[in-house]
Order: structure tokens, then sequence, then C-alpha cells
């Protein structure tokens, strides 16, 4: 059962991460506006980071002998993140972020806690704390520039 749910929820996460990825890309190859330079180089560091963490997540995985998602077809079936929603201004683009990094933040909380208690996986709730940590520094960083609290 421990198996099970570390799987489910390492293949969850890298679902979403590989949704975030495009999503990202998308919006670093059609910002435009003022915020051009300040938000096309901050989302090519956010698919770069990305990119680790579907690499890291994958490798956990295959380390606990479980199998990652791999195919775009199975990451849209399993993620729980909306791809990128044809033309947003630059501060609409961010405004999705903030709701996905809001989601990321609260099901990695909830799945560090299950892999602590029910999974008895503190190596894989490591590797989860430290991907919050950085989505919500992340988080932060983008509604400061929206200009929330």
């Amino acid at each position: 059962m421990a198996h099970t749910q570390t799987t489910e929820i390492l293949n969850r996460h890298v679902a979403n991460w590989n949704v975030m990825f495009v999503k990202l890309h998308n919006y670093h190859w059609y910002v435009k506006g003022p915020h051009f330079f300040t938000l096309h180089e901050k989302f090519e560091e956010l698919y770069n980071e990305a990119a680790e963490h579907i690499d890291e997540l994958a490798e956990r995985l295959l380390a606990l002998k479980g199998k990652p998602v791999a195919s775009m077809k199975v990451y849209l079936e399993t993620t729980t993140l909306k791809e990128a929603e044809g033309e947003q201004d630059a501060e609409d683009m961010v405004r999705s972020l903030v709701a996905d990094f809001d989601t990321l933040s609260s099901e990695l909380k909830e799945d560090i806690e299950t892999l602590e208690d029910d999974a008895d996986d503190e190596a894989t709730a490591d590797m989860l704390i430290e991907i919050r940590q950085s989505v919500e520094k992340h988080n932060w960083m983008l509604r400061s520039f929206l200009g929330d609290r």
C-alpha cells in the first residue's frame, strides 16, 4: 500500500510539472508588453527549474521500482493543473501561475504528510519539502509582482 501511495503521489507531481513546463514555455514565448524582459527571463528560469523537478521525481520513482508517467496524454489525464489558455496578458499569466503554485503547495503539503505518516518514506518527503520551499518562494515573488500581499 505504501509503495502504491508513493507511486501515485510522485506520478501526479511528474504530470503536474510537465504541464507546468509546457505552460511556462507558452508564457515565455508569448508574453508581451512593458514586463516582457522581466517575465520572459523569469518564465525561462521557472521552466528550467520545472525540468529539474521532473527529472528528480521520475528518477525517485525509478529508484523505488516504480514507473513514471511519460506521455502528454497521461500527463493531461493525471494533472491537477490546467494548460495555458490561449492569449493572455502578462498579468493574467502571472495570476495563473500563482493559482498553480497555490495548488502545488497545498498538494505538496498533504503529500509530505502522507509520505511521512502513512507511507514511511521520509526520503521522498524530504524531496517534496525542498520542492515546496521553492514553490512558495516563487509564489511570493509572483504575488509581489502583482502587488498582492
